[in-house]
């Protein structure tokens, strides 16, 4: 019977969702969905310094956005600190745990000496197998106890198998000395309780896989599939900072990229199929697999992004696109759409999501839309507005309210009134885009028009032609 896929995503809330933990959280929900699994998440809280409602609120924000939706509740790391105690207790009352006395004091100097001597600073507890009954009534910490030859193999799925000998790993520490459970525990045991069958991380974690194992076989688990997953580097080869880029979620969100292009995106990023650059959700949950992934970090790519996100500003939906850049002005605290002017938008929207990589640029083609009247040419639109375009507008003007308000007749009307005065249309185009929208780069002016409709065009035009007057 085949095992049902359960991956998961287990981020800190210390800070916002960063793009790295977006592409891990997307990598996890892809190889889930893909496979009519369940996509898990948990917050891993235990730094209760560090932790902060606000970060893991602002987690669940990028997430949502991403539209990666999780399964079952949020898991919450602390709130099962009595579980991962009663792990290690069960560890210790089998003889696969043991309880160390030795002193941060004793330690440190048991790393000097061996350092001084050429020894491995690798801690060897003398308390492990120190029997029960000559324990002192002191304070101690819980180790595992970690095999002492051999090796262990990690046999990852983007890494291929990595091999570490075991006298290289230490009796790692399950309980501190205040009997509270440490990470590399608590990992361990919240993935096997939420029945996690992948592991798909950062491979900053890859050296953890070999220690944590060691709790698997002691508590006779289920290994999960491993699959450590390159880092995100910027455009020059080294490590993603901030001057690249790594950015919290919320703040591509905030710079008006739309989400399916960010998911498209951070698929592409460290994962191919193929050639294939643009698919949509559908495709990459169908072809997302783990061989697909590369062992070399992913560079990332501002121009790649805004590449991606105008085809799907292009490709997506009419409705769905207003729905996304109504959403987008909310979350930049920018005034709302009016109905009136929601629905101009939408029947606008087909020729303005051509070649719109963001919704601020898409935004800048619907000014037309936006702008009220009187409009207020800019400087450059200006120009095209002397006495004798004036004329012309005012000629034009009857004519609009006598056309059919078709394409192919306000063409025609508007090129009758250009040969009328000797002109090309072309000469008119530049004057009706500054009485229209107040700009010299704007849609097609009759586009513009059949969106506005035949009183908001002639009454725009009108002003346009009689500003002069004055």
């Amino acid at each position: 019977m085949s095992q049902t896929v359960v991956t998961r995503f287990a981020p800190s809330p210390t800070g916002y969702l960063h793009i790295g933990g977006a592409r891990t959280a997307l990598f996890n929900w892809l190889y889930a969905r893909g496979r009519g699994g369940k996509f898990l998440l948990r917050i891993e809280d235990t730094d209760r310094e560090r932790s902060t409602p606000e970060a893991t609120d602002a987690i669940l924000r990028g997430m949502d956005w991403l539209g990666l939706d999780h399964d079952d509740g949020i898991v919450s790391q602390f709130d099962r600190a009595d579980r991962h105690a009663e792990v290690a207790h069960q560890l210790l009352a089998e003889g696969k745990a043991y309880k160390c006395f030795a002193t941060q004091e004793e330690i440190q100097t048991f790393r000097d000496d061996a350092r001084a001597e050429g020894r491995s600073t690798l801690f060897q507890s003398p308390w492990r197998d120190v029997a029960v009954s000559d324990h002192p009534d002191a304070p101690f910490v819980v180790r595992i106890k970690s095999p002492r030859d051999g090796v262990t193999v990690i046999k990852d799925q983007v890494q291929g198998d990595v091999t570490i000998r075991n006298d290289q790993l230490d009796d790692m520490i399950l309980l501190r000395s205040d009997g509270t459970p440490v990470y590399m525990l608590a990992v361990v045991v919240d993935d096997h309780d939420m029945g996690v069958t992948h592991v798909i991380r950062g491979d900053d974690h890859l050296n953890n896989a070999a220690r944590q194992m060691m709790v698997y076989r002691a508590m006779g688990w289920d290994v999960p599939v491993w699959a450590h997953i390159p880092l995100i580097h910027g455009p020059d080869g080294k490590k993603l900072s901030k001057r690249h880029g790594a950015l919290g979620v919320e703040e591509y969100q905030a710079m008006g990229y739309p989400a399916a292009g960010m998911r498209n995106y951070l698929a592409r990023l460290g994962w191919s199929h193929g050639d294939d650059e643009f698919f949509s959700d559908a495709q990459a949950q169908d072809w997302f697999d783990l061989d697909g992934i590369g062992k070399s970090p992913a560079r990332f790519d501002f121009k790649k992004l805004e590449n991606l996100c105008g085809q799907h500003i292009a490709a997506t939906e009419n409705a769905a696109l207003l729905h996304e850049l109504t959403a987008f002005l909310r979350v930049t605290e920018r005034p709302a759409l009016s109905d009136a002017t929601s629905a101009l938008m939408l029947a606008a929207m087909p020729f303005l999501k051509e070649r719109a990589k963001t919704f601020p640029e898409l935004l800048d083609k619907a000014e037309f839309i936006l702008a009220n009247r009187p409009i207020q040419p800019d400087e450059k639109s200006a120009r095209n507005l002397d006495a004798v375009s004036r004329g012309i507008l005012k000629d034009l003007t009857p004519h609009l309210q006598n056309a059919t308000w078709s394409r192919d007749d306000l063409e025609r009307v508007a090129n009758d009134v250009a040969e009328a005065h000797g002109i090309k249309f072309g000469k008119l185009a530049g004057p009706l885009r500054a009485a229209l929208a107040g700009r010299s780069a704007t849609p097609s002016v009759f586009d513009m028009m059949l969106v506005l409709g035949r009183d908001e065009t002639v009454a725009r035009i009108t002003d346009a032609a009689t500003a002069g007057n004055d």
